[in-house]
């Protein structure tokens, strides 16, 4: 219920559709002492399907994801570690860069990616308690499964 109001108040400004074939293949980063890797597929039938997997500290953690219509809003769904989904509309999208949006979600509120080259950078940001907040990751495309060297 709680996606649906969400979409509906994002439909009046989000755009129904946009190309983000630019977010498909596999993306790792070695950086902060953690390994990170994204992978999503192309757009299938209206559809891009990723999977995140981080490992840090001898911790692993995982998320799934899609970004797809939902409740006629383009939206990325998350699932961290196969929680329930959450949903951020579409507020942006230029060639290379989307920004998607859920003003109810406690943290994060916004999920933006970009690509430059064979750069992806992933961003969340909003409040956490009385400050925002945010976290960066920078992906370099790389070969499927490939891992960080050991430090």
């Amino acid at each position: 219920m709680l996606t649906a109001l969400i979409a509906a108040g994002l439909l009046q400004t989000a755009p129904a559709t946009a190309d983000l074939s630019w977010m498909a293949g596999y993306w790792l980063d070695c950086s902060q002492g953690r390994e990170a890797s994204e992978t999503w597929t192309d757009p299938r039938g209206g559809v891009l399907v990723g999977a995140a997997a981080t490992v840090a500290n001898g911790r692993a953690s995982f998320e799934f994801a899609r970004i797809a219509q939902v409740n006629g809003v383009m939206s990325y769904v998350a699932q961290p570690g196969g929680a329930p989904p959450t949903a951020f509309g579409l507020i942006e999208a230029t060639e290379g860069r989307a920004v998607f949006q859920n003003l109810d979600n406690d943290f994060p509120r916004r999920v933006i990616y970009q690509r430059t080259g064979d750069v992806l950078t992933a961003r969340i940001e909003g409040p956490m308690g009385d400050r925002e907040q945010s976290m960066d990751w920078r992906f370099d495309k790389a070969e499927l499964n490939t891992r960080c060297p050991n430090p």
